[in-house]
């Protein structure tokens, strides 16, 4: 893990221990790369309720209850979705307060428009749930390149909307839990 993502990944189990809030995580476009990091934290389990994993646009309509409509118009890289993938996994996980879900397009081949484009939740039970949309860099140009961990711009991608995602995550804890 890189140094910066290994901070954040330290604070926001530190404040989910601090303040005893459970979560959860919807994961398309990251494959359950937010999920492995925060697994990196001893006694994580305490709060961290684990992560749904959906790839596939059956497994987000299997898993999460997100309709196929949906799914198909607008689709899945849409605020829309993510917004059904935060309420889908805090109604499937009963014992987290708090849920951040992340759909996007990493490319190669994406659709046109969302080649980087990201979409991710992050939702308290029973209050709103903020959704920010975030076009990741190509990562093409060597000045770019290996700021994150991986050799292809897939990888490098899939660690940057892994951090972006984060840095949500951290913000929303911020803005609930009393000073911290």
């Amino acid at each position: 893990m890189k140094q910066p993502l290994e901070k954040r990944v330290l604070d926001i189990s530190s404040m989910l221990f601090q303040f005893d809030r459970k979560i959860v995580f919807a994961e398309s476009c990251t494959g359950g790369l937010m999920s492995a990091l925060m697994a990196t934290v001893p006694g994580i389990s305490k709060v961290y309720c684990g992560s749904a994993v959906v790839y596939r646009l059956e497994t987000k309509a299997e898993w999460l209850g997100i309709s196929a409509s949906l799914l198909i118009d607008p689709g899945p890289v849409s605020e829309p979705v993510a917004r059904a993938m935060v309420e889908g996994v805090l109604k499937r996980t009963p014992e987290a307060e708090i849920a951040v879900a992340i759909t996007g397009h990493l490319g190669p081949d994406a659709p046109d428009g969302q080649d980087g484009l990201i979409f991710v939740g992050t939702g308290v039970r029973g209050k709103s749930c903020h959704i920010a949309e975030h076009r990741l860099p190509d990562f093409k140009n060597e000045s770019g390149r290996f700021q994150y961990p991986g050799e292809s711009v897939r990888e490098q991608r899939q660690w940057a909307a892994t951090d972006f995602a984060l840095s949500q995550l951290e913000a929303t804890l911020r803005a609930i839990i009393p000073v911290y």
